[in-house]
């Protein structure tokens, strides 16, 4: 007999599991049921709380307050069921924004430029700060644009102050990821010499800076008797790959010499904007004071109150 009291617990129990039913009383009380029958005046139904079958008078049962209560409960288990869909669709959305790049790291929805590093066997991220002195506390996507006017001497330099950028990668081949506006500033002035966007995967490249005693150049400007403009950089051969998110990841093809560093944004094929994002290769540098760490996460800030000035030296 307690066998059998045993395996009929065993039935029972996964169909309490998934919610029991209610008989509603008259008197305003209710008995919690997995399922009932009508036989004749009586009700015969299967306690939820007691797991047995038991009887009442049909005629103590509220019926149509029984039959309510089960309409409503489908109504909102149906309303429960599209919320959490759409909860659930809300969060992979944002989870496409948020690419994931390390294990408990996770780019920001508002975009950006960051470096991924590895310092002390750790993962960081850190955030590149978009050089100029306008927009020292700006981040995220919107960014400065600006060209120089190419008439105004025969030769000019594309300089960062300092000798020295704030953000250092400690190995050698560290892996940049970009999410910025890509519409041009409609008061940013553009140089004469024009031409279309490059494809998305060409929009942003690295260049390698060259140290000059307390600045660092990112690249000079030549102007021809004719007015025509050539710009001269020294690129580095990297691979970009679109993301999820508007994100752009873009990795050397081979490892970068220690030295100082730039993620340029190509205004065309053969134009720069002069506003860039500076990092530095160094593995004996220090930490960065300000990179994200896996955890925790939400306390983690990133970018700095201020950057290197960009200027254009007459030369």
């Amino acid at each position: 007999m307690a066998f059998a009291t045993l395996m009929s617990l065993c039935v029972v129990l996964p169909a309490h599991a998934e919610g029991a039913k209610r008989l509603i009383l008259k008197d305003g009380t209710f008995q919690s049921v997995v399922k009932y029958e009508v036989k004749g005046d009586r009700v015969r139904y299967l306690s939820a709380e007691r797991f047995d079958w038991e009887e009442l008078p049909a005629s103590l049962v509220d019926w149509a307050a029984t039959e309510r209560w089960e309409k409503e409960r489908g109504s909102v288990s149906s309303e429960t069921k599209e919320i959490s869909e759409e909860l659930e669709a809300e969060r992979k959305e944002e989870e496409a924004k948020s690419p994931t790049v390390a294990p408990g790291l996770r780019l920001p929805s508002q975009g950006g430029v960051f470096l991924l590093d590895d310092f002390g066997g750790q993962k960081q991220l850190a955030e590149l700060v978009q050089s100029g002195s306008e927009i020292k506390k700006q981040t995220g996507k919107n960014i400065l644009r600006a060209a120089i006017n190419p008439f105004s001497v025969a030769k000019q330099s594309i300089e960062l102050k300092g000798d020295r950028a704030r953000v250092q990668a400690h190995e050698d081949r560290p892996v940049l990821y970009v999410n910025v506006d890509t519409e041009p500033d409609p008061g940013a002035s553009a140089s004469t010499s024009g031409g279309p966007p490059p494809e998305a995967t060409q929009r942003f490249r690295i260049v390698r800076l060259e140290r000059k005693k307390d600045v660092r150049v990112v690249g000079n400007l030549k102007v021809a008797i004719t007015g025509s403009v050539k710009q001269q950089q020294s690129f580095v051969d990297a691979e970009a790959t679109a993301m999820s998110g508007g994100w752009m990841k873009i990795v050397p093809a081979a490892p970068l010499p220690t030295g100082e560093y730039a993620i340029v944004e190509m205004l065309s094929l053969n134009e720069i904007n002069l506003y860039v994002w500076d990092f530095g290769v160094d593995p004996k540098a220090p930490a960065n004071a300000t990179a994200w760490k896996p955890a925790p996460a939400q306390d983690n800030q990133t970018g700095t109150t201020q950057t290197p000035v960009l200027q254009g030296r007459p030369q």
